[in-house]
């Protein structure tokens, strides 16, 4: 088993090219990987289609991708935030191209592509604008939506502590799309707080598999660790 490890996360994210998909976790600011989007930011590839649950609710969000001319598709549940009237202007002069999700569609397409399912039917949106022109069949006497598995060609996301290996433990709302993200790329790079030596985490409380991460970075300090552990 190779252990994962960047010193930090500009080296991280130095490879990803214009035009990829990237997932970025987190519910508001809890459990967004801000560093890793700053150093995205500062690599400055185009073309990004970003999958995230909203789009900023601090400044350190994917607005600030949407503010640098990076982002060419947002596909997400809460376009709304500081940055909104921004990114309306960026959808009226089409620089921008939103896909609007229901906050539990989106999970469970993420989740799919992870678990390698194509698509599924749910009745999430049907009969709404949301829903139309999409497939749909009838179950039990109501319609359900046919929608498609979203996977990543990167993923960005939080957790509390990793070991050497890449297994990932999350703090409270820290395990909200990241555990999902994580197994939906084809490379998942991963913001942590603390890198442990392997087996000092508890197996019950890995979430996030070793094979489902290849990179690490480390960002607390030892005095930002107590903080983190304390509060």
């Amino acid at each position: 088993m190779i252990h994962k490890k960047y010193e930090n996360e500009e080296h991280a994210v130095a490879d990803i090219p214009n035009d990829s998909t990237v997932l970025v976790g987190g519910f508001g600011g809890s459990g967004l990987p801000s560093r890793l989007i700053t150093a995205l930011k500062e690599n400055g590839a185009t073309g990004l289609t970003i999958v995230s649950n909203n789009i900023g609710a601090v400044s350190e969000g994917v607005a600030t991708l949407i503010s640098n001319q990076q982002v060419k598709k947002i596909i997400c549940s809460f376009p709304v935030g500081p940055h909104a009237n921004e990114l309306i202007e960026y959808l009226e002069t089409g620089r921008v191209e939103l896909e609007l999700v229901p906050q539990g569609t989106l999970a469970e397409r993420i989740r799919a592509g992870g678990a390698g399912i194509s698509a599924f039917y749910t009745p999430t949106a049907a009969h709404t604008e949301l829903g139309e022109g999409k497939e749909s069949r009838v179950f039990n006497n109501r319609e359900h939506l046919l929608e498609y598995a979203i996977t990543g060609d990167y993923a960005l996301i939080k957790a509390h502590r990793a070991d050497r290996w890449g297994n990932l433990v999350y703090r409270k709302a820290q395990r909200n799309f990241n555990p999902v993200m994580a197994t939906a790329a084809q490379t998942t790079i991963a913001e942590v707080d603390e890198i442990v030596e392997v087996g000092d985490m508890s197996a019950e409380e890995i979430i996030s598999p070793s094979v489902y991460v290849h990179r690490l970075v480390e960002i607390a300090s030892q005095e930002e660790r107590g903080k983190v552990q304390n509060g």
